[in-house]
């Protein structure tokens, strides 16, 4: 059971620590007039953070980096959420990688805002900025990275590549949507309501976590699959009117060349915690303590110095 578990780790591994921009790179194949038009979609995609001049800075092949891959739920007359957080750090000299996924309802100080709230809600008081830096603060670590996708409009992505096939674990309706038990191919519609379910999960945000892992790898694996230049042109489409990162094409090559070997030892994270009443809010509270020992970890594969967390005040 461990080495099957094992096994899934290393194959989501190879998929995940670019996440969705490794379907950027699919067109590899199709020479050099193809690469021109992957690299102008990855211009449309390309937003820097505020002082950020990347495309002016080359991407090491040595050192550690981490990414903030971002699932965003925005919808009309909505300013947005995060609906899912993975940071990925990835250490090419020890070809170690870790995946922490942090729990949207996770009870974090916001740094745009000098406050608690949940953690989710940084990216509706400072977009990818606001999400970014309260990462940071959560995990005392630096984000050099971010990959944006809007959760909303992954489903055109999904009918882009021909929809995916899951392996869905439990029957559930949401959203008028009902989804069978088993194996089954789905079109955008319903992965985006797969993706989203997690009140009827008995893991909740870590089912539904796993979940969209699974159809994010399906994505990634179905496009991989196209050699149809029209179909991937579609793709491109999608990906521009969805996706946005501060990745160049550079240094995105510069990733699948020089840190793909850390593929094969990855840790996936989940952070424990309890459920817990602020006022009447409810949050997913994480301990200093577990903050401390996850941060450690992750500074650790990053090469710079262990923390202490402990002593932040008992009244926040």
């Amino acid at each position: 059971m461990e080495n099957s578990k094992s096994e899934k780790q290393i194959k989501w591994r190879k998929f995940t620590f670019i996440g969705m921009v490794l379907l950027l790179l699919i067109g590899g194949s199709f020479g050099y007039s193809i690469y021109r038009v992957v690299a102008k979609s990855v211009d449309h995609i390309y937003k820097p953070l505020h002082g950020e001049s990347s495309k002016q800075q080359p991407l090491s092949t040595h050192d550690p980096i981490t990414i903030l891959l971002l699932g965003v739920d925005e919808r009309s007359g909505d300013v947005g959420r995060s609906d899912s957080m993975i940071v990925i750090t990835v250490n090419p000299e020890t070809k170690k990688t870790a995946m922490v996924s942090i729990p949207r309802d996770t009870r974090a100080f916001i740094p745009i805002k000098n406050t608690y709230n949940k953690i989710n809600a940084a990216y509706a008081y400072g977009g990818i900025e606001g999400s970014v830096k309260a990462v940071e603060q959560f995990l005392n670590i630096p984000i050099n990275y971010y990959v944006k996708v809007n959760m909303e409009g992954f489903k055109d992505i999904v009918d882009a590549v021909g929809g995916v096939t899951v392996n869905n674990t439990f029957d559930f309706t949401l959203e008028g949507v009902h989804i069978q038990k088993g194996k089954q191919h789905i079109d955008g519609k319903v992965a985006l309501v797969y993706a989203r379910m997690r009140k009827e999960d008995p893991h909740g945000d870590f089912g539904r976590q796993q979940r969209q892992r699974e159809v994010i790898e399906q994505v990634i694996h179905e496009g991989s699959q196209l050699t149809s230049l029209a179909n991937y042109q579609k793709i491109l489409k999608a990906l521009e009117k969805n996706v946005q990162t501060n990745l160049t094409m550079d240094q995105m090559i510069a990733i699948q060349h020089s840190y793909k070997s850390a593929a094969n030892h990855i840790k996936q994270i989940e952070i424990p915690g309890d459920g817990g009443m602020y006022g009447d809010i409810w949050y997913y509270i994480v301990s200093d303590e577990t903050r401390t020992t996850l941060s450690n970890e992750l500074r650790q594969l990053l090469n710079i110095p262990k923390v202490n967390l402990m002593k932040e005040s008992s009244n926040n």
